[in-house]
């Protein structure tokens, strides 16, 4: 009797994930003819080198152990690996609906291992354990890992023990916090260096009715700016990115060409050069420092530099606006932004504001020429700020766009007034200001290494939300200083508070964990953290006691207030 082989199908249904910005199943079936032979086991139609080539590919084991602790906002995974690959490090759980897919995922070494945080879908499954692949390096050098059953840790969806700011606001009161908060924005350092300009053209004004134009215009600027940011706010977040606050400040690029706005209407103030015939001109030839389109300009630049400022009752009032729907959103901003035009309607509208102010005369030149060098400092500030969130190279090229907007400053204020000269000269002038924002868009964020090595000699460590319930867990007390570097009240604050010597050794005395939130650059573990005590931006002060319950601190801190906090642990 003559054999013959036998011809089977193997068949299968697979279902995978593809995955780059979002992540989208995908499935279908296969079938692969095999040829069985009893008496040539080897013989089969199916080459045995695809099956080495995948089994070679397939995830390696992890080599470490895994923790993982998870809130309603934030899934962080530690890993304890000696001799962890070089490359960009990601994570995949087996579990779907977990955690965000478009979310970035902060990567941050620790002792022994990796510790990797990742935003949370907000309504993630509750697991006990956790399972997953970690891919490390790109391309043909990727390598994956994988593990299962690691221990979940799970926390509350917000700290316990926060004053109720948010969800217990009205309407009516957000909208007061928020126009109070604006008004109060005006005698915060950041903006002064702007007002100080608008007030100089009030003061030209006198009491003629151009003043109640003109501060119309400026509130029209700065409502329209403040609507402008509302809008691209609230598209970020839809999104899916993790923003609040003075999210623009945090990047290298806005600060640059906000630095190089704030020399240029220095050297204007000067007399380097006049845009324009005017003192607040600010873009072109036809702007006027008397008319309404100067004013509004104006307007735009203090709303810019308002925001990387926190005032006293602003923070509640636009934490609250970001947990609503977009129209109470848009509401609680732009009640903010005319809480911030308020001064100068004030000035505008009552005539007894209008004629406390002194008579124009000869003294306005010398007050222009002074108010310049508030400009020069927000300029100076502005480029350290770039020094701590660029490379070396990214703050020598913003070094290099300054020289070249002085230059274009120069060129203007020499070049002939009429003819080929001017022609000349505003093409040297538009060149150079080119230059010098190409140049902006070079600065690129520091490693995480760098940002550590900053806090190796202070006496505070970096934050993250892992280290923050290791903290905790032990029973702890925990300080965390959320700040960043483009936030002059925070620096005012670490300063006059926080570096004090009697501040220090009472943290040290009473065992008290100093870590620092640094929002300069941007970090969505921060930014779940200050949304979770319904805040939006910085500065954020939180005191745990030992038994890991916050109370949140004021946003203007003394040295007396804070010490009394530390001993009513």
């Amino acid at each position: 009797m003559t054999h013959q082989p036998a011809t089977q199908t193997l068949s299968a249904r697979v279902t995978w994930l593809v995955c780059a910005d979002i992540c989208i199943p995908e499935d279908g079936s296969f079938s692969i003819p095999i040829t069985v032979d009893p008496l040539a086991p080897r013989a089969s139609t199916l080459d045995g080198s695809h099956l080495m080539t995948t089994a070679s590919a397939l995830p390696e084991a992890l080599p470490g152990l895994v923790s993982a602790s998870m809130t309603q906002d934030m899934l962080s995974l530690g890993a304890e690996w000696a001799d962890i690959p070089t490359g960009e490090i990601r994570f995949y759980p087996y579990a779907t609906y977990l955690m965000d897919n478009t979310a970035p995922q902060s990567i941050a070494p620790t002792a022994d291992g990796f510790r990797l945080t990742v935003a949370t879908v907000p309504d993630p499954d509750q697991l006990e354990t956790l399972g997953g692949l970690i891919t490390i390096g790109d391309g043909d050098t990727q390598r994956a890992f994988a593990f299962e059953n690691a221990p979940m840790t799970l926390g509350a969806a917000s700290p316990a023990n926060i004053p109720a700011t948010t969800s217990d606001m009205s309407l009516i009161a957000a909208l007061l916090f928020a126009f109070l908060g604006g008004i109060l924005l005006n005698l915060m350092p950041c903006v002064l260096p702007v007002l100080s300009i608008k007030a100089l053209a009030i003061v030209k004004h006198g009491n003629d009715g151009s003043a109640r134009r003109d501060t119309l215009a400026y509130t029209a600027g700065v409502m329209v700016s403040f609507g402008v940011l509302v809008a691209v706010l609230l598209a970020l977040k839809a999104g899916g990115d993790r923003i609040g606050w003075g999210f623009q400040l945090q990047s290298p690029g806005f600060v640059t060409v906000l630095a190089y706005i704030m020399l240029a209407v220095g050297l204007s103030l000067s007399g380097v050069f006049n845009i324009g015939n005017g003192l607040m001109g600010v873009g072109s030839n036809w702007i006027k420092s008397d008319g309404p389109v100067g004013s509004f300009l104006t307007g735009v630049l203090a709303a810019v530099v308002a925001t990387p400022c926190t005032a006293p009752l602003m923070a509640p009032a636009i934490g609250y606006a970001l947990t609503q729907p977009p129209l109470v959103v848009i509401a609680v901003f732009e009640g903010l932004a005319l809480g911030l035009a308020a001064p100068f309607l004030l000035i505008g509208f009552v005539p007894a504001f209008a004629r406390a102010l002194p008579k124009p005369g000869a003294w306005m030149e010398t007050f222009k020429q002074v108010l310049a060098f508030p400009m020069y400092a927000a300029a100076a500030w502005l480029v350290w700020v770039v020094a701590q969130q660029a490379d070396a190279m990214g703050f020598a090229a913003t070094l290099a766009g300054l020289i070249l907007i002085a230059f274009t400053a120069w060129v203007l204020g020499h070049a002939p007034s009429e003819g080929k000269g001017r022609l000349i000269g505003t093409g040297f002038a538009t060149a150079a200001a080119i230059g010098a924002f190409f140049l902006a868009s070079v600065p690129q964020p520091p490693t995480f290494e760098s940002a550590q090595e900053k806090s190796s000699s202070a006496n505070w460590e970096s934050y993250s939300p892992a280290r923050l319930e290791d903290l905790r867990a032990s029973g702890t007390p925990v300080f965390i200083n959320f700040t960043a570097a483009w936030c002059i009240t925070c620096l005012v604050n670490e300063k006059t508070a926080l570096s004090t010597a009697d501040v220090k050794a009472a943290l040290e005395s009473k065992g008290v964990a100093y870590l620092k939130a640094d929002w300069t650059n941007r970090d969505p573990s921060i930014t779940a953290a200050l949304e979770s005590f319904g805040r939006s931006g910085v500065p954020l002060y939180v005191l745990y006691d030992a038994s890991g319950q916050p109370t949140v601190q004021p946003q203007i801190l003394t040295p007396g207030a804070f010490l009394e906090a530390l001993e009513n642990l």
